[in-house]
This record gives structure tokens, C-alpha cells and sequence, in this order.
């Protein structure tokens, strides 16, 4: 006996196991932000209190005001900006050459490279701090944005994506190319490239986003406001008294820092499930 779609034992297997928990992971990412834009706006006798304030008394932006007057805000922006523009640029070609090269390129001991890539992906990279810190200082790397781009040129997830991708594409456009005329380098930027673009755009956008939202590494290797990026500069708004009074600056300053990278998220995220899921059905 077939289930009516809208009985109720179907309809309270759906809140259950499909609205409930998805409502609930919405709650976990969305709360703590909305926690912090509230606060952005209220004053620090609204935020530590013993009386809970949810809702701050008025929409005033001191907050802002100050957090982008106490600290080279610009300055941050743009070592920010030109951080990420550059080392997700780097990023995503050495990407896109290495997953070819892994796909198309006959070369000795390539399955065994791979390998080495997927155990990248499996060492975490607080690993490699001590080893890129005395190498970047003893190159002069030290409060430079060459210095913070540098160690992370490579991506394993990235070359892991891409390579995955590659092996889905049809093996008679590349013939057909290689037919033609057209080298490695032609069949790489005029076939395989324009038909992964999805899967390209994927990664473009969780380098992005990483390289934007990066603390531990620049942390380390920049002291100096000239060549701190914005995650790193939020840390010079705290309240050295520990009395809580710059709380609601230092919420302001969290918001102006997610809200650039939170604008392209939200426009360029189709581009995620369309890239995660190109190449998984095919026929």
C-alpha cells in the first residue's frame, strides 16, 4: 500500500528528517552572525550587561566610525585585496597546469605525484609554519605581501578538484584537437579550459574566500600595521583594558571584513554546486 505524499506520517518524516535539521543548521551559521552585526550597533553598557539586550537601542555607527578611524583601515583593505587577487590568481592557474599535466601529460612516476598531492590534503597546514617562517625571513620576506602569498601558492584541493573533473571530459574533443594541430597548450586553454569553467569557478571561489578570511599566516609573519591584511588588523581594535568597552568596535570591524567576501560568496555560490557536482553523472 503506497504512502499518501500528504498523510501525516509522511508529512512528519519530512519535518523530521528534511525542515528540522536543516532549520537547525541555519541557525548555527546564521545566529552568531546576526549576533555580531547587532552588536556592531550597540554601545559597550548594551553588550556586557547582566540583562540580556538582544535588539541594541538605536542603529548608531560610532562603532564603524571608530573602527575605521583607530586603525589604517584602507591600508588593510588593500593589502587584503591585493593578497587575495594575486595568490588566488597564482593559485588557479598552477591548478588548472597541474591537473593537465596530471590528466593529459604522459610523464614517469605521475600516479605516484598524485599521491603525494592527496596526502597534502590530509597534513594539516599548521605543519608547515615553522619550516615557511624561517625560509620567507631568511629570504626578507618579512612584513611583505610577497612574504604572505608566497608560502601558499600551492593547492592541493584545487589540483585534487580540477584533475577529478579532467578525467570526465570526453576523450574525442582532445582528439579531435590533437588531430587539428593544436598542442598541450592550445587543447588546454581553447577545449578543456571554456568546458570547465564551473569546475575552474569552484575553485577560484574557496581560494577566495581562504585567502581573504587567512589569519594564522599572516599573523606570523607581519608585525607592522603597513603590511597586516584585514583578519590581522581587527586584532589592533581589541581593548587592551579588557573592560569590554571595544567590543561593539571590534564587532563593527568583523562585519566591514566579512561583508566584501561575503557579497561575492553569495553571488558567485551557484558556481559551488555546479562545480562540485559537474562530471559526477555521465553518460
Amino acid at each position: 500500500m503506497s504512502v499518501r505524499p500528504f498523510s501525516r506520517a509522511n508529512l512528519a518524516a519530512t519535518v523530521t528528517t528534511g525542515y528540522l535539521p536543516l532549520a537547525l543548521s541555519v541557525l548555527v551559521v546564521f545566529l552568531p552572525l546576526l549576533w555580531m552585526v547587532l552588536s556592531s550597533f550597540k554601545q559597550p553598557g548594551e553588550i556586557v550587561t547582566v540583562d540580556l539586550k538582544v535588539l541594541p537601542e538605536s542603529l548608531n555607527l560610532e562603532n564603524y566610525r571608530v573602527a575605521m578611524t583607530t586603525v589604517p583601515f584602507g591600508q588593510f583593505f588593500f593589502n587584503s585585496t591585493v593578497v587575495t587577487v594575486v595568490g588566488s590568481s597564482i593559485k588557479v592557474v598552477l591548478a588548472i597546469l597541474t591537473a593537465y599535466a596530471l590528466v593529459f601529460v604522459r610523464f614517469p612516476f605521475k600516479k605516484a605525484i598524485f599521491v603525494l598531492i592527496l596526502v597534502a590534503l590530509m597534513v594539516p597546514p599548521q605543519v608547515a609554519i615553522l619550516p615557511n617562517y624561517i625560509l620567507i625571513a631568511g629570504l626578507g620576506g618579512k612584513n611583505t605581501l610577497w612574504g604572505i602569498i608566497l608560502p601558499g601558492l600551492g593547492t592541493a584541493f584545487g589540483t585534487f578538484l580540477l584533475r577529478q573533473h579532467f578525467l570526465t571530459l570526453p576523450v574525442s574533443i582532445l582528439e579531435a584537437a590533437e588531430i587539428d594541430g593544436a598542442g598541450h597548450w592550445r587543447r588546454l586553454w581553447r577545449v578543456v579550459v571554456p568546458v570547465s569553467l564551473p569546475s575552474i569557478a569552484t575553485v577560484a571561489l574557496v581560494t577566495v574566500v581562504s585567502e581573504w578570511n587567512d589569519y594564522i599566516w599572516p599573523l606570523i609573519i607581519t608585525d607592522k600595521p603597513e603590511s597586516m591584511t584585514l583578519p590581522v588588523g581587527l586584532t589592533l581594535l581589541q581593548n587592551s583594558e579588557g573592560n569590554g568597552a571595544g567590543w561593539g568596535i571590534m564587532m563593527a570591524g568583523a562585519v566591514l571584513v566579512i561583508l566584501p567576501i561575503l557579497v561575492v560568496f553569495a553571488m558567485l555560490q551557484r558556481y559551488i554546486v555546479a562545480g562540485l557536482t559537474q562530471g559526477s553523472v555521465t553518460g
